[in-house]
């Protein structure tokens, strides 16, 4: 505001004011009659607002802002996405809370020997015999076979039961990764052989199969399942001790044959389930060893980075124990990656 702006401004309030100062002053001068004290009070808010009325020509008054009118679907659709990536966050969200949990929702048996016979169905007699036979495969191979007997698979799938225990229990040596078990239950009607990353080049899963349909099967299917798993436990240690050739020739005569068009279709289907199997796996194995080494460390009273590392000298020292002492039994360490094969009567 220049000079010449402000002394207009400046007089003009003087004017008004000696306006309403005159106002006043010739009201003052007569008496107040019926309804005088009401037009006193009525000329000085005239006289104020008059004023107010005058400045406000000299005020500048803001722009006001452009506004651009959207259509019903722009706005819409502007409106969907985040809906829709919401959704998507909160679905992947549920996805990882499932493959992060699995361990937590199974109550899994104590590993109290080489037979954990949960569903009593094999006596006194049977157990110790069993557990002398797998003994002498581990000082013979150092492979470990463990029988597993339960009351309830608790609404999982014998598959996903058997590998989460195996790594559970840590079957097998540390590094040699060479457990096995042989899982029965009968609540559910259903029997599996899992095998660890070590021994799958030796107890295939037909050579599983051929065990399973051939040696258990039948005899759980004539109730005898103390028959069934001593005979399953032979075959097995058989197999494990390096004489499963004749087991490898029969479980391939006993694979029906493919034709040349139903192995390609085969093959294309193979090789993309195999890729998006093995992404979710290395997924499922990372986020869910991630889990358990952090609860783990916290119930350790520990924190940090120490949580992210896992603790292998409690696993090297079981695994000793468990070499020299004969009297008591414990996993080495070692890991399941889903190998073997499942039946069921």
């Amino acid at each position: 505001m220049n000079a010449a702006a402000h002394s207009t401004l400046s007089e003009s309030m003087r004017a008004a004011s000696g306006a309403v100062c005159a106002s006043a002053g010739t009201l003052s001068n007569h008496p107040p009659s019926r309804g005088g004290s009401t037009r006193i009070a009525s000329a000085k808010r005239v006289g104020v607002g008059g004023l107010f009325h005058f400045l406000s020509k000299f005020a500048p008054h803001p722009r006001p802002l452009p506004t651009t009118r959207k259509s019903a679907r722009e706005e819409g659709s502007r409106a969907a996405v985040p809906r829709s990536f919401l959704a998507s966050v909160i679905a992947g969200a549920i996805l990882l809370l499932v493959a992060a949990h699995p361990a937590a929702a199974l109550d899994f048996p104590a590993l109290t020997g080489r037979v954990v016979d949960q569903a009593n169905i094999l006596n006194a007699q049977n157990r110790n015999d069993i557990t002398e036979k797998l003994a002498g495969l581990e000082t013979k191979t150092t492979s470990q076979l463990v029988v597993v007997t339960l009351r309830s698979l608790q609404g999982t799938s014998i598959e996903d039961f058997g590998v989460q225990l195996g790594r559970h229990w840590g079957i097998g040596q540390k590094g040699k990764n060479n457990g096995a078990l042989l899982i029965v239950a009968p609540t559910e009607r259903k029997v599996r052989i899992e095998v660890g990353y070590g021994l799958e080049g030796t107890l295939t899963d037909a050579i599983a199969k051929f065990i399973i349909e051939n040696s258990i099967l039948p005899r759980f299917r004539a109730a005898d399942f103390p028959g069934g798993v001593k005979r399953g436990v032979d075959d097995l240690i058989l197999v494990l001790q390096g004489e499963g050739e004749e087991f490898k020739k029969h479980a391939v005569a006993q694979q029906p044959a493919a034709t040349s068009d139903q192995m390609s279709d085969e093959a294309v289907l193979a090789i993309a389930g195999g890729i998006f199997l093995a992404i979710c796996l290395v997924i499922f194995l990372v986020v869910r060893s991630v889990w358990r080494n952090v609860k783990d460390a916290r119930s350790r009273g520990e924190s940090g980075w120490s949580a992210l590392v896992p603790d292998t000298s409690s696993s090297s020292s079981s695994w000793d124990s468990s070499s020299s002492s004969g009297s008591s039994f414990s996993g080495g360490g070692g890991s399941f990656g889903g190998g073997g094969s499942s039946g069921s009567w």
